[in-house]
């Protein structure tokens, strides 16, 4: 996959993320207003339908009392202006007979005539509501006298008609709202991924090119530019060792040459000679420091190439999340426009969106959590200050930038820190120890299809650490072993090893970090490593 094919996936799942969560926050939102509203008018009209019934019951018990229908057809009339009624009837109490008689209605001018409703009145004193009616009977009374019963029947539309209306206004809204959201987050997403996007292109031009004079250029977002100088520090310090190395081999060069002139022209001046072969070896000496230097940034630049393959991993796992989710949403969307879609498709869409979105978080977190240990590790490299840090955390980082070379092997590497310890010296060698360490048992100490394990333990004993480092590999010859801190010193000549990396183990223990260090090995019987080194107690000053 290339670099611009994996950010452009990588952006269209944010952009699917984003859009989702503004989506739902948009449907609560409006659904919850639009519910709010519903409430309020829905109250509004069952308080205007149960005044309109008082005043009805009010207005009819003079009617009722001289036994005048007439007049209170006429006065019903009135009613044809409120858009709502659709039925009165008002029944008159016969004493005698004891039961109710019509007596007088109202019936809005489009509609039929309703049957008489002298049945039930007397159980419809509460409100009731259908879809789209209301009704209610009241009873008429004049000192406690039962006149009759007035019944009220109504409709819903205008409500249903402005609920609609106001539905139809918010789906505009949270349309225009998602299209707008959708462009922002697109301007967005673009202008945080352009600098990930460069500085990737750049990791891959220098891996294949092997061009270390390329730089990242300056951005706008702090964060970024904070790794794009910690790469700029590591491509400077990377070409400079590698010009330093390049001259000193054609330095080397032509002095191979001018020594065999010399040897041929002046074999009678023995004394000169000698005197310019050890001004030679005093020159080869300086240079072999500046190769061990050079070692030290080849470990980073691999380190460089294994994190960046190390972090597809993750994001390709969003990307497949992310992925999958844009379906389970384009099912949805057919069902909805279809009207096909059911609680069981909604309540499965929902808890397969909420596995995907973890899935991304996770994947997401684990990337910049690689990035985050690369980045204090290579911070690290390059710092030879003391600080104060976690010992085991500093272990924990150094093992997970190695993960694209331990995860090729069956070994197994068990760390014995304790959680809490914390001490003050410089991280930098240490770093640097370790690798060179794990990368030296990698190589020499098992076969390829053999399984071993690797020990790292530990401890601060009275302002030292103590730090022990066990393989159970094919150990070391005793011919090599009491050479084994000297410079070229290698098992693997002309298969990859330069014979520098425990020698430049050696310089950090005593020189960088003033401490110790002893080796104890058979034929056979693994490797033991043993390294001690002063500590401060103290905190330092900041």
């Amino acid at each position: 996959m290339t670099v611009k094919a994996r950010a452009t996936s990588m952006k269209a799942a944010l952009i699917w993320l984003v859009m989702l969560i503004c989506s739902i926050t948009l449907a609560l939102t409006l659904f919850l207003t639009n519910y709010l509203d519903y409430l309020r008018q829905n109250t509004q009209q069952q308080n205007q339908f149960s005044s309109l019934l008082n005043i009805i019951a009010v207005n009819a018990q003079s009617s009722l009392q001289h036994d005048n229908p007439e007049r209170e057809e006429q006065r019903l009339k009135a009613l044809n202006s409120i858009p709502m009624i659709k039925y009165v009837h008002i029944y008159q109490w016969d004493a005698t007979e004891n039961k109710l008689n019509f007596f007088a209605s109202f019936n809005k001018a489009d509609s039929a005539a309703l049957p008489s409703q002298q049945h039930r009145v007397e159980h419809l004193t509460t409100l009731a509501v259908n879809d789209d009616l209301m009704e209610q009977s009241k009873a008429i009374m004049l000192n406690n006298n039962l006149l009759g019963y007035v019944y009220l029947r109504a409709s819903r539309q205008e409500l249903l008609s402005s609920q609609r209306q106001q539905t139809l206004i918010n789906l505009l809204i949270a349309a225009m709202a998602l299209i707008l959201c959708f462009f922002l987050a697109f301007k967005l997403l673009k202008y945080f991924t352009k600098p990930i996007n460069t500085l990737l292109a750049l990791v891959h031009q220098v891996a294949r090119s092997k061009d270390y004079s390329v730089r990242a250029p300056a951005t706008e977002l702090t964060d970024f530019n904070q790794l794009n100088r910690a790469f700029n520090t590591m491509m400077d310090r990377i070409e400079n060792e590698l010009h330093k190395r390049e001259h000193a081999e054609q330095e080397i060069k032509q002095l191979n040459q001018n020594l065999e002139q010399t040897v041929t022209e002046r074999t009678l001046a023995l004394k000169t000679s000698n005197q310019e072969l050890l001004n030679t070896l005093a020159t080869l000496h300086k240079y072999q420091t500046q190769i061990v230097e050079t070692e030290k940034m080849a470990s980073l630049g691999q380190m460089v190439a294994g994190i960046a393959h190390e972090v597809n991993t993750p994001i390709g796992l969003g990307v497949t999340a992310s992925t999958l989710m844009q379906d389970r949403i384009q099912d949805i969307e057919r069902a909805f426009a279809d009207k096909k879609l059911t609680a069981n498709q909604l309540e499965r869409f929902l808890a397969d969106s909420k596995e995907n979105l973890g899935i991304i978080y996770r994947n997401l977190e684990r990337a910049a959590g690689l990035i985050s240990s690369f980045k204090q590790v290579a911070v690290d490299q390059s710092n030879e200050n003391q600080r104060r840090f976690n010992l085991k955390q500093l272990i924990n980082e150094v093992l997970l930038s190695l993960r694209p070379h331990l995860k090729k092997t069956p070994h197994q590497l068990t760390v014995q820190c304790p959680d809490d310890l914390f001490i003050i010296s410089k991280p930098g060698p240490i770093n640097q120890i370790l690798i060179n360490l794990i990368m030296n048992s990698l190589i020499h100490a098992y076969e390829p299809t053999s399984q071993g394990h690797i020990l790292i333990s530990a401890e601060q004993r009275q302002n030292r650490c103590y730090l022990c480092y066990k393989d159970d590999g094919k150990g070391v010859p005793e011919h090599i072993r009491k050479r084994i801190f000297d410079p070229f010193v290698t098992t693997k000549r002309g298969e990859g090893g330069s014979g520098l990396g425990m020698h430049l183990v050696y310089n950090l223990v005593t020189q960088a970090l003033n401490g110790n260090i002893y080796l104890d090995s058979q034929l056979g019987n693994g490797v033991t490593i043993d390294i001690d080194f002063p500590t401060s107690a103290q905190p330092l000053n900041k």
